[in-house]
């Protein structure tokens, strides 16, 4: 383990300083519409996941979860559609340039074989689990699925997922605070091992 932190350094303290500058800012008056902001984008171009700040206001004003999960819901859905837009009718130029961006060609080979036998399931599991969303909602367009089953899979699978982190949060806040501050070194060298394992895994898709 002690390799690892070494070899791991100066990315578990970048993310230190992420996590107290997101905490910090997380309080501001801004911070809802910055929330809804990352939401949309993150659903058809971002890379990081709204979940982050979300967990971050959610710590700071635990009573206005709801409020947030919301937000963050409504943000997310509507990013859906500028995806869907993107990967319909903007693909050639904008939808291959964010696919290549993010090394996702395997992947959209993969979300197009997994539309012909169940669009919704498909675009539920991407909403609800930490699949990059982008590659659903451009794919979405691309193949041609239905809107309808895009926005009621979306706002399912995203309420979903902002709903139950929120109010994990709200039950919980306190001591998982404590233990994120306490043990912030393995959870860094946790998520970025992830990062890798998500890497070699689409990867291997090709």
């Amino acid at each position: 383990m002690q390799l690892v932190y070494n070899i791991l350094k100066a990315p578990i303290r970048f993310f230190k300083l992420l996590y107290g500058w997101t905490v910090h800012w997380a309080r501001s008056p801004r911070a809802p519409w910055a929330l809804f902001g990352i939401a949309f984008i993150e659903s058809s171009f971002f890379p990081i996941p709204p979940d982050v700040l979300l967990i971050a206001m959610v710590l700071a004003e635990r009573k206005k979860w709801i409020r947030n999960a919301v937000i963050c819901t409504i943000g997310s859905v509507l990013g859906a559609l500028f995806g869907y837009f993107i990967g319909w009718s903007l693909y050639e130029s904008v939808g291959k340039l964010i696919v290549n961006t993010y090394h996702l060609q395997p992947t959209m080979e993969l979300v197009g074989r997994k539309y012909t036998e169940n669009a919704f399931l498909a675009i539920f599991t991407a909403a609800f689990t930490p699949i990059p969303y982008k590659i659903i909602t451009i794919a979405a367009g691309l193949f041609k699925i239905s809107l309808v089953t895009l926005v009621i899979a979306s706002v399912i699978g995203r309420a979903g997922r902002f709903f139950i982190v929120a109010g994990a949060l709200r039950i919980f806040g306190a001591r998982i605070e404590k233990s994120i501050e306490k043990y912030f070194d393995i959870f860094s060298i946790i998520f970025i091992l992830l990062l890798i394992g998500g890497f070699f895994a689409i990867k291997l898709l090709k």
